[in-house]
């Protein structure tokens, strides 16, 4: 066996899954997808084949012909606690497609299930999340980005829901029996009160971008190319609306930097708040954490970063998780040229600042295995969620912008345009990259030690911290405030929450409770609507000692499923003395239905890690 991904059965020296056909029936009462797929593959191939799955049970494999002959197939009994099952298919001479039938488990790791009482609308509700190996435990695939494919999705509904998808809307109609192809039974999938989305994918994508959702979604136009979906009826739609206003304008700045958007549409899901991310870059429906409404268009800026994917992650993808930082270091240097233009240079250098504050921390984090704060880390056997962090993102963006300062903007814009109409619907490694740009820039590697930024750990010294009027003000107040100085109504009179949020990253983190009382009685930050804002704080007060600010700890896990918040809560709590740490296990116990499986199972480890 030839692997091509640490993360992934797919062997190299067999021909990969190309297009999938998949009907699914999704069954709210169990929490389960019945469903079937005709699988293509990119050649035509006899003999063993292996396809990923986690906790899927697989029914039948038969061959694409009528009358269809069975195909035998194992199921590895044992699942590897990362990988997840291998399926074994051995398929008769010559085979070009075949046919699964399967269903999921209740608790795939990539679908969270709500039930009516958990959302907005008093519908059920259910998403996908399959980014980084979650596709598996939706459908049996090649779970790898070095394996593109195109889908086409039947989606069958009860009809008072809709479906969106990561994917060209062709349909919505009643159901047919020939849709299914096995799936389930004519009867179930004809019932009456049943409905089918249908749904095209004609642009090979990676089969972590594969998404869709389903409950109460209604929708709002922002232009011609632009809609926002949401879950949660006229007040949250109205809300997105607002705060997403300049989206369309946000697309064609991207063109202008970055050349044509390929996608042909760019809309947004808001999901419930248990969604585990700030943002998803699914093509032509990004999906979104409701915590980016904040009221002040400032949520745009992670519309900038999904965006921003449309060129460099989504049309240009990471072969493996190791090359992840091609994915979301261009990504984060892609979205400050983007918020440069929109929102001036001082926002882009406030968005750096705190870019950089958190890859600082991240070295903390990493401190006891620096393999994570490599470009390009080593990961066999590695769940790659228990080692997401900003050093992909950060220390991304600080080497592209190394080679920026080295070649000039001009020139590294020229660099950039050609390097994504190359590579444009291809995966590549980050050997491939460095030989692009090694060719492109004749002499770089003598100019800039490449081995260094990408092999090496920590952070390289001639990376660079930002260099703003506005940034060093707020580090220099925020040195102050150990000395006892709270920065006054007239300083902080401007600032927005990416001020105090910056402003908070850089506050010494050994304060006395009263320095933490006293800031929070004069500008309420524990109070603010603004998460970035509200759960910095929390992290700053909760190792103090400051038992006033449980019940917002609280409120705010219970509250919030995204990530980005309960790994530094969970973590705070957890490092402190027993009271603390059983106040977290507490929360956690009461919450963990709310939180999607991606997230629970991060909050299980770092609460194991610390008991």
């Amino acid at each position: 066996m030839a692997p091509v991904d640490p993360h992934s059965y797919t062997d190299g020296e067999h021909p990969v899954v190309s297009h999938a056909a998949l009907a699914f029936y999704l069954d709210f009462a169990a929490s389960t997808i019945q469903a079937s797929a005709l699988l293509t593959l990119s050649a035509p191939h006899s003999g063993d084949l292996l396809l990923d799955t986690r906790a899927l049970a697989v029914h039948s494999a038969s061959t694409d012909a009528d009358p269809p002959e069975p195909i035998p197939f194992s199921l590895a009994a044992a699942p590897d606690p990362v990988l997840g099952s291998a399926l074994t298919l051995t398929l008769p001479p010559d085979t070009t497609s075949f046919r699964l039938t399967f269903s999921t488990s209740p608790a795939a790791s990539a679908l969270q299930w709500l039930a009516p009482p958990q959302t907005a609308s008093g519908q059920p509700f259910v998403f996908s999340q399959c980014q980084s190996i979650h596709a598996r435990s939706i459908f049996p695939c090649h779970d790898t980005p070095a394996a593109r494919i195109t889908f086409s999705l039947l989606l069958n509904v009860p009809s008072q829901l809709s479906a969106v998808a990561a994917a060209r809307h062709i349909a919505r109609r009643d159901p047919l029996p020939s849709d299914h192809r096995g799936a389930c039974d004519d009867e179930l999938w004809c019932a009456a009160g049943r409905i089918v989305e249908e749904f095209q994918m004609e642009q090979s994508v990676p089969p972590y971008l594969f998404a869709f959702a389903a409950g109460g979604i209604g929708f709002r136009d922002l232009g011609p190319r632009t809609r926002v979906y949401a879950e949660g009826g006229d007040k949250v739609l109205d809300e997105a609306a607002r705060e997403f206003a300049g989206v369309e304008e946000m697309v064609k700045v991207g063109e202008s930097l970055f050349g044509p958007y390929e996608w042909e549409r760019f809309d947004l899901l808001v999901l419930p708040p248990s969604f585990p991310y700030g943002g998803m870059e699914n093509p032509r429906m990004v999906f979104l954490t409701p915590t980016v409404i904040k009221g002040d268009a400032a949520g745009a800026q992670v519309v900038a970063h999904e965006l921003a994917h449309s060129w460099t992650g989504n049309l240009i993808t990471n072969k493996t998780n190791e090359d992840f930082w091609l994915n979301e270091g261009f990504t984060t240097y892609a979205e400050r040229r983007i918020v440069e233009v929109v929102q001036g240079e001082e926002r882009a250098a406030l968005n750096m600042g705190i870019g950089w504050r958190g890859l600082n921390r991240m070295m903390e984090r990493f401190k006891d295995n620096m393999e994570f704060t490599k470009l390009k880390p080593k990961m066999a056997g590695i769940d790659p969620d228990d080692v997401y962090s900003e050093v992909p993102y950060e220390k991304g963006f600080q080497f592209l912008w190394r080679i920026e300062r080295q070649i000039g903007r001009p020139a590294f814009d020229e660099f950039l345009k050609k390097y994504i109409s190359t590579f444009k619907f291809k995966s590549i490694d980050t050997e491939t990259f460095l030989e692009f740009l090694k060719t492109n820039v004749p002499g770089i590697e003598n100019q800039i030690d490449l081995q260094q930024w990408v092999e090496g750990t920590g952070i390289p010294p001639d990376a660079m911290e930002p260099d703003s009027a506005t940034y060093k003000k707020i580090c220099a107040l925020a040195a102050e405030f150990k000395s006892g100085k709270l920065p006054s109504e007239e300083e902080v009179a401007d600032w927005s929450g990416q001020e105090w949020e910056l402003y908070l990253e850089n506050l010494p983190t050994d304060v006395e409770a009263s320095q933490v009382t006293a800031l929070d009685e004069r500008y309420k930050l524990s109070e603010s609507r603004d998460y970035e804002v509200k759960v910095a704080f929390l992290q700053l007060a909760i190792p103090t000692g400051c038992k006033c600010y449980f019940n917002e700890v609280e409120k705010c896990l219970k509250q919030v499923g995204r990530m980005k918040y309960l790994r530094p809560l969970y973590s705070s709590l957890a490092k402190c003395s027993s009271e603390e740490k059983m106040l977290a296990q507490r929360i956690f116990s009461e919450a963990q239905e709310f939180y999607h499986p991606i997230a629970r199972s991060v909050a299980e480890a770092i609460l194991s890690k610390h008991s």
